[in-house]
C-alpha cells in the first residue's frame, strides 16, 4: 500500500511547534508558541485537549506519563501526562531553553539554553544536576546517546560536541555549521539524534545532506542526501526500530532513507513549502507526524509499505481521472483565491492563532488547495502526484524506489504573492501579566499592585497600595476567577469572563464610599464578554466583545454606552480621560492596525483624537497604554519605544524613549509601570531574558531617562536642541491643566520657562559664535520679549549691528503683538462681564457678592489703578454697600430719571469726584454698537460709582447686541467716544430730562478710560487731516486709514508717539497719587475746569522730558517688560 499524506490541520499559532507521540502511540502530542500543549486524538479531533504551560513554549518531551516543557520564564517544568497538573520546576537558566529532551528510560533530562549551558537533571531529584560549559553561542539541540553514556550538542557556534556524561568532558567537536548569534537567526535548528538501540551512529542534518558519524571512533560513515533536497534540512528522526531515518527541510521537503541500503524510500512535500520543525515516528505503525513553523499539524502514512508503483499504470490510470475534467476546471482547481493565514482552518480558528508574542508574519510564498472540510482530497495534489509518477520514466533508475526533484506542476504554481495578513493581537490590561500564569500581576500602577495566585492551595487577590494611607493592603478570594483588574484611588475594578453557567461580571469595590455598601456587581448581556476595563476619577468603563463601551458611575449607576470600531485592545483612563486602544483593521507583514479614541467625560463631555491611527514600530504590537502622572496620553510597543501625546503640535504622537536602548541583553526588556513629566522619568521593571517579571522576588522598580530622537545629539547643538523641545513636550501638560480649571504651581511653570529660554539663549550664543546670523534670527522669534533683548545686547556687544537691528525689529513686533493680544483679552473679558451683568434679574444680586467683583477687577488692574484702590481704602463705608460696579454701565442702561447718575442726598445735584459711571451708550439705540460700549474699568472707576448708585430703582433688563466678530468694529470701540457720533446725539435727546451734572459726568467718563496708546494720540492729531481727503468714510474706515497711515511713519516717528503716551500716563498717575479728596465747591469747578479743557482739545496731554530719539530707543529695546 503506498504511503499517504493526510492534509494538514491548524495547530497552534505560528512559530516554532513540536510534535510527538506518547509512549502507547495513541495520541499525538504539541507544543507551539501560544504556551499551549495539546493532545490530540487523531488528526481529525476537533476538540484537543489544551494543557497551558506558559506565555510560549519553546521545546518539549513526553515520557512514562510526565510532561517537560522549556517556557519563556526561562525554567524547565514538569506536568503531569495526560491531566497536565504541574508538578514542579526542574532548573532553570539566565535565558529561555531551546531544547528538552528526555533519555531513554525517562530518568534524566536534558535542556539547552541560549546562555550557552547545558544541563542533565534527574527527574526524581532535581537537586542533581550537571552542567555543561564549552559552547560559545546558544544551543540548539540536544540528543541522548541510548546506553547513557554520550550527550550529543548542536550550537549557534558552529560546531556539534559529544559529551560524556559521567565526568562532563567535551569527547569531540566538530565544526559542521554556519554559524550565528542566536536561534532566530540560525539557517537551521539542527535537531540531531543517535540510532536507537545500540546507538552505533550520530545522524546530524549539515546543510542539505545527513552526517551520519560512527560511535566511538567519532568518524564520518556517510551522507545521505537527495536531489529533492534544495534547501538546509532541520531535524532528523530515527525510526523506533532504527531501520529508517527521517529528515525535513526548512522549505517542506520530509525525506525517508533506509539508512542501511542509503536509498530513499519516500519523499513528501508540504503542501505550502513551510519549514519543518517537528518530525515523530509512531512508536508501533509506520507514520510519521510533523509540524512546521506556522503552527500546522500534518501526518504521513504507511512509510515505506509496498513495493515502487509500477509507473505506467499509474499514468495510465491519472489519465482517465484528468479526463473527468475539462480545462476550465482544471484553472479553478489551480487556485484563483486569496488563501487564509496559515491553514484551511486559520478564520476559524484565529483567536487561537493570536498571541501576546506576535511572532512576525513570515513572508513566503503561499499556495492555495481547495478543501472543503478535514477530509476532502485536493485533486490538485493528486494531479501533481501523477505528474511525478510520469515524469519518472524519463529519469535515471539509479536509486531503487526514488523520486527525483521536480519543478512545481501547473497545479501548486502561485497566484498571490503580496503581504499577508497579521493575526490581530488579543485584548490585555496595562500593567499586567499573562493569565495562563499561576502567579501573576493582575495590575501594576502608580496607586499601587493587584498580585493573583491561582493554584492547588488556593485562588485569590491581593490588593497592595504604594500609599498605605489611601488604603490599607487587602486579600481577597477569587471565587469567580477575575482576570482583569484596574486601581485608582477611589476604587478596585474587576471582571471575569463568561462561563457556561455564567455571565460575564464587572465588580467594584469603591472603598472610599462613605456608606456602608462599599461594593457593587453588573452582569453583561448573553454572549457578552468584557474584554478590557478602567477606572478614572468617580467613572469607571469596560469594553465588551459586543464592540461597546459601558461607562459606570464609581457607585454603580449605568451611563453612557458607545460602540467601538473594532475590537478592543486595551484602555485606560486618569481624571476625566478615557483612552481607547482598538483594532481599525487587518494589519498586513507583522504590523498591528490599531486606532485610537481620546474622550473626556468631565461635565463638556467631548472627544479630543477620534479613531485616529496610533503609530507603531514595524512589527510590533502594543505593551502598554495610560497616562502619565499630569495626565498626558502614553503608549509603548514591543520595540520598546514609548511614545507621548503633544498637545502642542495638534495632538500628534511623539517618541520620548527608547527603552532597548537600556537593556544590556538582546533578550533583555523593560515592563513600564507609570510616567512622570515632572521630574521626567520613566519607572519600569528591569526583566533578564523575558518581557514581564515574575511576582517573587518582588520586582525592583527602575527609573529612565527621556531622549528624543534628534539628530546629531553628540553635537553641543543637537543636545541644546533636544532638551529645548523636551522641555517644551513635557510641559504642555501645564497648559492643558490650566484650561481645565486645575490649579497649578507657578513656580514650576516659570523654571519650565526659563530653562526653555537659557537654552535658547545659549543656541543663540553658539549660532553667533558660528556667524549663523540668519539662524540666530530663527531662534529669537522663539524667545519671550525679555530673551529677545538680552540677545539684542549680546548682538551688540559682539559687533553683529545688522543682526541687532533685525533683532530690535523683531522685539518691536513681539511688543506690538503682546500689547494687542493683551488688549483682546481685555475685550474679550469685559464683553463676558457686560454678558453677566446684563442678564442678572433682581435687585438683591448687585450687593450679593461684593468681595468676588474686587476679586475680578483685581486680574483686570494695572499699576495706576491699584494705587486708585489703595486711595478708594480711605472710604471704608464704600465697602458695606457696594453694590455690582458695572449695574448702571453694563446692563441695559436706558437713563430712567436722574437719580440713577446724580448722588441722591445732594440737593444741589452735585456730582462725586470719585463717581465715574460707565460711558456705555444706551444699547437701545439703533445705530449704537454694544463693542462701543466696551472699556477696561478700573478699581477707582467701580468704588467710586456706588454711591451714585446706592439708591436707585432697579434697573430695565434688555437683551444684549451679540458681539460683533469684526476686528474693525473692535478697534473702533476704542475711538468712537472720543468725538460724539450721531449714536451719542441719539441719546442725549433721549435723555433730555438729564441736569448739567449727568451730561459733564458723561464726558468726563469718556476720558477716564485706559490709558491711551501712542496710535490713539496719533489718530487724534490726524482724524481731521484724515476726514478732509476722506469725507465719506466712517468711524471704522477712519481708524483703518489711520492705522494704514501710522504703520507708514518710520520707526522713529512711531516711537515718539509710543513715549508720548507712556509720558501721559505716568503724569496722570501722579496727578492721581497726590489728590486728596476735594470739597462738593471745589469739586463742581473741578469738573467744570476739565471738561472746558477737553472740548477745546481732547487729545492734549503732558509730554515727557525731551529726550533724543536714540535713547529712547534704547530704553525700549532693554527695557525688562
Amino acid at each position: 500500500m503506498p504511503s499517504a499524506q493526510k492534509p494538514m490541520r491548524y495547530g497552534h499559532a505560528e512559530g516554532h511547534t513540536e510534535v510527538c507521540f506518547d509512549d502507547t502511540g495513541s495520541c499525538i502530542v504539541t507544543c507551539g508558541s501560544d504556551g499551549d500543549v495539546r493532545i490530540w486524538e487523531n488528526l481529525d479531533d476537533d476538540d484537543p485537549k489544551s494543557i497551558t504551560v506558559g506565555e510560549k513554549a519553546y521545546s518539549f518531551a513526553l515520557k512514562n506519563g510526565r510532561l517537560i516543557t522549556a517556557v519563556s520564564n526561562n525554567t524547565v517544568q514538569i506536568h503531569t501526562f495526560p491531566e497536565g497538573a504541574p508538578d514542579g520546576i526542574l532548573t532553570r537558566f539566565t535565558t529561555n531553553a531551546n531544547h528538552v529532551i528526555f533519555n531513554n528510560d525517562g530518568t534524566k533530562i536534558a535542556a539547552g539554553s541560549s546562555d550557552f549551558m547545558v544541563k542533565v537533571v534527574e527527574v526524581t531529584d532535581s537537586s542533581k544536576q550537571k552542567t555543561f560549559r564549552g559552547h560559545d553561542a546558544p544551543v540548539l539541540s540536544l540528543s541522548f546517546d541510548p546506553r547513557d553514556v554520550y550527550l550529543a550538542s548542536a550550537s549557534c557556534d558552529g560546531s556539534v560536541r559529544v559529551w560524556k556524561i559521567a565526568d562532563q568532558t567535551c569527547v569531540t567537536s566538530w565544526p559542521l555549521l554556519q554559524k550565528c548569534n542566536d536561534v532566530i537567526n540560525a539557517k537551521s535548528i539542527c535537531r540531531l539524534g543517535w540510532q536507537p538501540g545500540s546507538g552505533k551512529l550520530l545522524a546530524i542534518p549539515v546543510d542539505k545532506a545527513v552526517k551520519l558519524y560512527r560511535r566511538e571512533t567519532w568518524d564520518s560513515q556517510f551522507d545521505l542526501s537527495d536531489k529533492a533536497i534544495t534547501q538546509p534540512l532541520n531535524v532528523v528522526a530515527w525510526s523506533p526500530c532504527g531501520q529508517y531515518l527521517a529528515a525535513g527541510s526548512v522549505d517542506g521537503n520530509v525525506v525517508v532513507w533506509n539508512v542501511e541500503t542509503q536509498e530513499c524510500i519516500e519523499r513528501m512535500k508540504h503542501e505550502k513549502r513551510y519549514s519543518i520543525h517537528g518530525l515523530a515516528w509512531h512508536p508501533k505503525h509506520r507514520q510519521i507526524a510533523y509540524t512546521d513553523n506556522e503552527g500546522n499539524l500534518g501526518l504521513l502514512e504507511n512509510i515505506g509499505d509496498g513495493n515502487k508503483p509500477n509507473d505506467k499504470v499509474a499514468s495510465a490510470a491519472t489519465k482517465d481521472y484528468n479526463d473527468l475534467f475539462d480545462g476550465d476546471d482544471d484553472d479553478y482547481l489551480n487556485g484563483e483565491m486569496i488563501e487564509p493565514m496559515s491553514s484551511p482552518k486559520a478564520g476559524a480558528n484565529e483567536d487561537d492563532g493570536d498571541d501576546d508574542d506576535l511572532m512576525p508574519t513570515s513572508g513566503r510564498l503561499r499556495r492555495t488547495i481547495i478543501d472543503d472540510d478535514d477530509n476532502s482530497l485536493d485533486i490538485g495534489l493528486i494531479k501533481a502526484s501523477s505528474n511525478l509518477l510520469e515524469k519518472e520514466d524519463n529519469d535515471d533508475d539509479d536509486q531503487a524506489g526514488g523520486f527525483t526533484a521536480l519543478p512545481p506542476s501547473s497545479t501548486q504554481q502561485p497566484f498571490y504573492d503580496g503581504p499577508m495578513p497579521t493575526p490581530k493581537q488579543k485584548p490585555f490590561q496595562s500593567g499586567s501579566t499573562p493569565t495562563h500564569l499561576m502567579h501573576r500581576f493582575m495590575a501594576w500602577n502608580s496607586v499601587g499592585i493587584i498580585r493573583c495566585y491561582n493554584d492547588e492551595q488556593d485562588n485569590a487577590i491581593d490588593i497592595e497600595f504604594h500609599d498605605t494611607s489611601i488604603h490599607h493592603a487587602t486579600h481577597l478570594p477569587n471565587s469567580l476567577n477575575h482576570t482583569m483588574a484596574d486601581l485608582s484611588t477611589e476604587a478596585v475594578l474587576l471582571a471575569c469572563e463568561s462561563t457556561e453557567e455564567l455571565a460575564s461580571k464587572l465588580h467594584c469595590i469603591h472603598f472610599t464610599s462613605w456608606d456602608a455598601n462599599k461594593e457593587w456587581t453588573v452582569d453583561m448581556l448573553k454572549d457578552e464578554d468584557i474584554e478590557a476595563i478602567c477606572l478614572g476619577q468617580g467613572w469607571a468603563a469596560c469594553a465588551t466583545s459586543a464592540l461597546l463601551v459601558r461607562v459606570f458611575t464609581v457607585g454603580g449607576v449605568q451611563k453612557e454606552i458607545f460602540s467601538l470600531p473594532g475590537p478592543v485592545v486595551s484602555m485606560a483612563g486618569h481624571g476625566e480621560q478615557l483612552i481607547i486602544i482598538y483594532h481599525r483593521g487587518t494589519g498586513f507583514d507583522g504590523n498591528q492596525c490599531l486606532g485610537v479614541q481620546l474622550m473626556e467625560l468631565g461635565k463638556k463631555k467631548k472627544q479630543i483624537l477620534h479613531g485616529d491611527p496610533l503609530p507603531l514600530t514595524k512589527k510590533s504590537y502594543l505593551t502598554w497604554v495610560g497616562f502619565s502622572a499630569e495626565g498626558t496620553p502614553c503608549y509603548v510597543d514591543s520595540e520598546g519605544i514609548v511614545r507621548m501625546l503633544n498637545r502642542g503640535l495638534g495632538n500628534t504622537w511623539i517618541p520620548v524613549c527608547n527603552t532597548r536602548e537600556h537593556c544590556k541583553g538582546k533578550s533583555d526588556h523593560y515592563w513600564v509601570v507609570g510616567i512622570h513629566e515632572n521630574p521626567q522619568q520613566l519607572r519600569c521593571i528591569p526583566c533578564k531574558g523575558a518581557r514581564f517579571p515574575p511576582t517573587l522576588p518582588r520586582p525592583a522598580v527602575a527609573i529612565l531617562s527621556f531622549q528624543l530622537p534628534y539628530c546629531q545629539v553628540t553635537t553641543e547643538k543637537g543636545q541644546m536642541e533636544e532638551q529645548y523641545w523636551r522641555s517644551v513636550v513635557f510641559h504642555n501638560y501645564v497648559d492643558y491643566l490650566s484650561k481645565n480649571g486645575y490649579e497649578l504651581d507657578e513656580n514650576a511653570k516659570s523654571r519650565s520657562v526659563k530653562e526653555q529660554q537659557e537654552l535658547l539663549m545659549k543656541l543663540f550664543a553658539l549660532s553667533c559664535k558660528l556667524e549663523r546670523e540668519f539662524r540666530c534670527v530663527e531662534l529669537a522669534d522663539l524667545m519671550t520679549q525679555n530673551v529677545v533683548n538680552l540677545a539684542i545686547k549680546y548682538a551688540s556687544r559682539s559687533r553683529r549691528l545688522n543682526l541687532a537691528q533685525r533683532l530690535s525689529e523683531m522685539a518691536v513686533e513681539k511688543a506690538n503683538e503682546l500689547a494687542a493680544a493683551q488688549e483682546d483679552e481685555e475685550e474679550e473679558e469685559d464683553f463676558r462681564k457686560h454678558l453677566n451683568a446684563g442678564y442678572s434679574n433682581s435687585a438683591t444680586e448687585w450687593s450679593r457678592l461684593p468681595v468676588r467683583n474686587v476679586q475680578q477687577d483685581q486680574e483686570m488692574e494695572d499699576t495706576e489703578e491699584a494705587d486708585a484702590y489703595e486711595e478708594a481704602e480711605e472710604t471704608p463705608e464704600v465697602h458695606k454697600q457696594r453694590p455690582n460696579p458695572f449695574s448702571k454701565g453694563v446692563t441695559s442702561t436706558e437713563v430712567t430719571t436722574p437719580k440713577s447718575v446724580v448722588i441722591a442726598s445732594s440737593g444741589q445735584g452735585r456730582v462725586n469726584p470719585f463717581k465715574v459711571s460707565s460711558n456705555k451708550k444706551d444699547p437701545l439705540v439703533p445705530s449704537a454698537n454694544v463693542l462701543d460700549t466696551m472699556t477696561k474699568y478700573s478699581k477707582k472707576n467701580t468704588l467710586s460709582s456706588s454711591r451714585g448708585v446706592n439708591k436707585q430703582n432697579p434697573p430695565v433688563i434688555k437683551p444684549l447686541i451679540p458681539k460683533p466678530k469684526s476686528k474693525q468694529a473692535s478697534a473702533a470701540s476704542f475711538f468712537q467716544a472720543r468725538t460724539p457720533n450721531s449714536s451719542e446725539k441719539t441719546g442725549e435727546e433721549k435723555a433730555g430730562n438729564e441736569s448739567h451734572e449727568v451730561k459733564v459726568t458723561t464726558q468726563e467718563n469718556t476720558e477716564n478710560k485706559r490709558p491711551k496708546t501712542g496710535f490713539q494720540m496719533w489718530l487724534e492729531e490726524n482724524r481731521a487731516n484724515i476726514l478732509a481727503d476722506n469725507p465719506d468714510l466712517d468711524e471704522a474706515e477712519v481708524i483703518k486709514e489711520g492705522m494704514s497711515r501710522f504703520r507708514g511713519l518710520s520707526s522713529e516717528e512711531r516711537m515718539v508717539w509710543t513715549e508720548k503716551a507712556k509720558g501721559g500716563a505716568v503724569n496722570d498717575l501722579s496727578e492721581d497719587k497726590k489728590r486728596k479728596r476735594p470739597t462738593a465747591d471745589e469739586d463742581e469747578t473741578e469738573k467744570n475746569q476739565e471738561q472746558k479743557s477737553e472740548e477745546s482739545n481732547l487729545s492734549k496731554k503732558t509730554k515727557p522730558s525731551d529726550q533724543s530719539t536714540n535713547v529712547r530707543l534704547s530704553a525700549f529695546a532693554f527695557k525688562q517688560s
